[in-house]
């Protein structure tokens, strides 16, 4: 039980040979002080990988900074990420930090950062290239001293292709690239995860007792293909 109460640096679960060949790539980037590209399907811990790259890194002790782009309308990525200062536009009464500045020193990561719009991503690129970007509605350069993390379900290279996300950023956010497994390809870990999860829950409700599995559940969780990967697994328990 005391393993269920670590912090968010605690080494993640599963013993298959995919997964720990995962969280090795994941543990040697985690050191190197360059933006980490994260691909991977929607539920399969792109945000729980993110977090463990900051913790293993030399940034662990300042701030881990996430913005979820899909739950943002796209007019409002640019002064999210980059802020705004007072009289900017419409509704601006004042100057508002952005998440690049709130990341000062630490990690920015930008979960499904395929849909930046087009002129977002130029900063985004100007902030990699040169560690410089304005807050919208001023001119004051501010400098960056932040690491970005990526993260994505979508096919970046073909979005470059078609025009939708930008090549070179691609480039300069591809130094490492982690491809996260489904769960379908990680057969060994879901029977340890499920127990986690429930273990964990009943933990969160005072039961003293641990759940435990028919036979007619375990190899209905082994044979289910799992498209919603270890979210889904988690919500199912």
């Amino acid at each position: 039980m005391e393993a269920l109460q670590g912090g968010y640096n605690q080494q993640p679960l599963g013993e298959s040979e995919v997964f720990l060949e995962f969280q090795s790539k994941l543990s040697r980037a985690a050191t190197v002080n360059r933006s980490v590209l994260l691909v991977g399907e929607r539920g399969s811990g792109k945000e729980i990988a993110a977090r463990r790259l900051h913790f293993l890194s030399p940034r662990w002790q300042q701030n881990l900074v996430t913005v979820n782009c899909a739950a943002l309308p796209p007019s409002l990525i640019e002064t999210e990420l980059f802020g705004y200062e007072q009289g900017a536009f419409t509704g601006a009464q004042k100057t508002r930090k952005g998440r690049f500045e709130e990341a000062e020193g630490g990690t920015l990561f930008l979960d499904e950062i395929g849909l930046i719009p087009l002129e977002v991503q130029e900063k985004i690129l100007r902030v990699v290239e040169y560690g410089t970007y304005e807050r919208v509605g001023s001119s004051v350069t501010h400098e960056s001293n932040v690491r970005i993390i990526g993260a994505t379900n979508a096919d970046l290279p073909t979005l470059c292709k078609e025009g939708k996300f930008k090549e070179d950023l691609l480039d300069r956010l591809s130094f490492e690239v982690l491809f996260l497994p489904p769960l379908r390809e990680r057969g060994e870990d879901i029977i340890l995860l499920a127990t986690y999860f429930a273990s964990k829950m009943a933990l969160e409700c005072g039961r003293k007792e641990m759940p435990t599995f028919s036979e007619e559940v375990l190899s209905v969780m082994l044979t289910y293909p799992w498209p919603g990967n270890v979210r889904e697994l988690k919500n199912v328990v």
